[in-house]
């Protein structure tokens, strides 16, 4: 186990943003209320873009939130200490969260709640490629010493927030739930506009087409990249290294064929394929694999 990690359910996480009392007590006491949006995703899947759209939209496409209070302030970390605590006491209780926990540990929370979960998926192989760069600036992650060791924790679960496959399909089997949206990476890419307009539709927030290109034109990929308050810059340097790499890097879909060789992706292949064998839900990645 790395000292940069604590062990729970055997699960990895990070230990200077999540702490076993907090997720103990997230797993077994917190109750979600009905009026809770949770921001929901595996690392590096589009957490931060997620939050800058939900901002807006929550604003009727006023930027001023976005650029004036830093996202964690704005959607915060459930399983963050300092959220724990305000949830804990009641003290401003937050009713947006984000989160990387796996279904499971907030199953009981969400047990006969109407809080509404948006979950966003992207590309495996172009997650783990973002992890690749994210570790290598992040102080929350272990240094790689080779993409291909990187690559084989990842498949086997053995990062921080655990098995990519158990989160996706974890959380996949709300589908069908009047509470529960999923969002695809791709769909955030390719469509944005069409996406914003199937969140607001989920979420029941009427926006005029000047509010809509708001949201749309704030929340580009460009302008969040720029965005002191969403790109992580604000951190110190004991926390992210952004000469290594900046927090917001590509944000393209199939940065993975720059980095997997012909044996990586085979692998990657046959371990998909493997963990996916009994999953109905197609992704748009499915068809290429």
């Amino acid at each position: 186990m790395s000292e940069k990690c604590i062990d729970y359910k055997g699960i990895r996480f990070p230990h200077l943003s999540t702490s076993v009392e907090g997720l103990t007590f997230l797993e077994n006491e917190f109750q979600a209320q009905d009026n809770d949006l949770f921001n929901i995703t595996y690392p590096k899947s589009g957490t931060t873009w997620m939050i800058e759209i939900l901002s807006l939209i929550h604003n009727n496409g006023d930027p001023t939130w976005n650029k004036t209070v830093p996202n964690w302030g704005r959607i915060p970390w459930l399983e963050s200490p300092g959220t724990v605590q305000r949830v804990k006491t009641n003290a401003d209780r937050p009713h947006l969260f984000t989160s990387h926990l796996q279904r499971k540990l907030l199953k009981k929370a969400l047990s006969g709640s109407k809080a509404k979960v948006i979950y966003t998926i992207r590309e495996p192989k172009d997650v783990v490629v973002s992890l690749l760069y994210f570790a290598k600036m992040s102080v929350f992650y272990e240094e790689p010493e080779t993409f291909d060791q990187f690559l084989k924790d990842y498949l086997s679960g053995a990062l921080p927030y655990g098995s990519w496959f158990d989160h996706v399909k974890g959380w996949m089997e709300m589908l069908g739930k009047e509470n529960f949206m999923f969002q695809t990476y791709n769909d955030l890419q390719m469509d944005l506009r069409g996406s914003v307009v199937k969140l607001c539709k989920f979420l029941g927030k009427e926006l005029d087409e000047r509010a809509l290109d708001s949201v749309v034109e704030n929340a580009s990929f460009q302008n969040m990249k720029e965005n002191k308050m969403a790109n992580f810059t604000l951190l110190q340097d004991i926390y992210m290294d952004h000469e290594k790499s900046p927090f917001i890097r590509k944000g393209i879909i199939g940065d993975w064929k720059n980095h997997f060789t012909v044996d990586q992706v085979d692998y990657f292949k046959n371990i998909y394929k493997k963990e996916m064998q009994n999953f109905n839900v197609v992704f748009p990645w499915d068809t290429i694999l």
